[in-house]
């Protein structure tokens, strides 16, 4: 007995495909890269936003803890070791119940903040200044701990 196998081309069964095609994986980035081109313009100005925040944060925990130095020694820290004070304990700081804070973290653009007791503008406590994105003291762009600079 001889069997006859059918020349006619087989009909792939849509429930076992498992790849897909080139034109749908082109099809699903270019509708990503529409995606991403409406989404991003407005969201590229928060990184900015976000970085003034952080900022205006970090001046917050450091008012936090220059005060309650200030309640520990009845004073705030003085001199070029200023904000160091709150880590590492001064000589002539006989309360001192630190540290006040773990380290000194730097702004959020890799600044340093400026540190000055008495202040310029705060005359009987200190100044806290970011210089901002531009790093300089002084410029329009400053993140600061007194009234009409944050």
């Amino acid at each position: 007995m001889k069997t006859q196998v059918s020349r006619q081309p087989s009909v792939i069964n849509p429930q076992h495909r498992r790849a897909f095609t080139l034109v749908e994986m082109l099809l699903v980035l270019v509708i990503l890269a529409t995606l991403a081109a409406i989404v991003y313009p407005k969201l590229a100005g928060r990184s900015e936003q976000a970085r003034t925040t952080a900022t205006a944060t970090q001046i917050s925990s450091f008012s936090t803890a220059l005060d309650a130095f200030e309640v520990d020694n009845g004073y705030y820290p003085k001199g070029k070791s200023g904000l160091m004070d709150l880590v590492q304990q001064p000589r002539e700081a006989q309360s001192w119940k630190g540290p006040y804070l773990k380290d000194l973290p730097k702004d959020p653009w890799g600044n340093d903040y400026s540190y000055e007791c008495p202040g310029r503008h705060n005359a009987t406590s200190y100044d806290l200044t970011s210089p901002g994105p531009d790093g300089k003291i002084g410029s329009d762009d400053d993140i600061a701990n007194w009234s009409g600079k944050k």
